[in-house]
């Protein structure tokens, strides 16, 4: 008789492609913060503490440039208002867990960690297996961040211009989206949340593209999955 896997460890595997595709980008966030001058206790600040690579990437940007520090601060929080909703679509599987650990969860929410997540519950999971799962997934990519940051702040300045590493980070979020696409709801989500935040992005508020981007795909799907739906008799 086969033994079961425990959920941790299934979260693990699960994410091993995943933590191998983001290397590139936490070089990119590594080597970003020591050409800005950081160095190497800057680039391991902004990850252990922002944890977030386009806004990490977004407020370096902003303090080389030489804005406020209160500017950077809220192009990152709005950057990452998507976890808002992450955490609103997660509560109903993980809000009969404790405050404290809830908190923790929080702290290592990401893309990945949520879609991955997300995707596992709806196939169906046991309640006490779902945090388990989650930080199988979350902890590993969290450790996966923080050695990468700190190997591209050490080597990241090094690598020729001829390796396109900031091609990485756009395939990083299109491995979560096509898996996604199941239906006509989902298509008509994911095309009007993509156009919208180029158009948004295109008219001058990059900072603010992808929430609204978002928002925009998500009232889109909504509303086709309403009229999709077929009628009650």
């Amino acid at each position: 008789m086969t033994e079961a896997v425990r959920p941790e460890v299934q979260g693990a595997r699960d994410t091993l492609p995943i933590a191998i595709g983001i290397i590139p980008f936490g070089l990119v966030a590594g080597a970003a913060a020591v050409e800005a001058g950081y160095g190497l206790s800057g680039a391991v600040g902004f990850s252990v503490i922002v944890f977030a690579g386009a806004s990490q990437l977004a407020a370096i940007d902003l303090l080389s440039g030489g804005s406020a520090i209160a500017v950077a601060v809220l192009t990152a929080w709005l950057i990452n208002l998507r976890m808002v909703m992450y955490s609103a679509a997660l509560a109903p599987w993980l809000g009969h867990e404790s405050t404290r650990r809830r908190g923790a969860a929080a702290y290592v929410l990401t893309d990945q960690a949520f879609a991955l997540s997300i995707t596992h519950y709806d196939k169906g999971a046991p309640l006490e297996d779902r945090l388990r799962y989650y930080l199988g997934v979350a902890v590993p990519l969290w450790l996966n961040w923080q050695a990468t940051t700190i190997l591209g702040a050490l080597v990241g300045t090094k690598i020729p211009d001829e390796i396109p590493l900031d091609f990485a980070i756009p395939l990083c979020f299109l491995v979560l989206l096509v898996p996604t696409i199941k239906d006509r709801p989902t298509v008509v989500a994911a095309a009007v949340g993509g156009v919208g935040a180029v158009f948004v992005a295109e008219a001058g508020l990059a900072d603010a593209a992808i929430v609204l981007g978002a928002l925009a795909g998500i009232a889109a799907g909504a509303f086709a999955d309403w009229r999709l739906s077929p009628e009650d008799p």
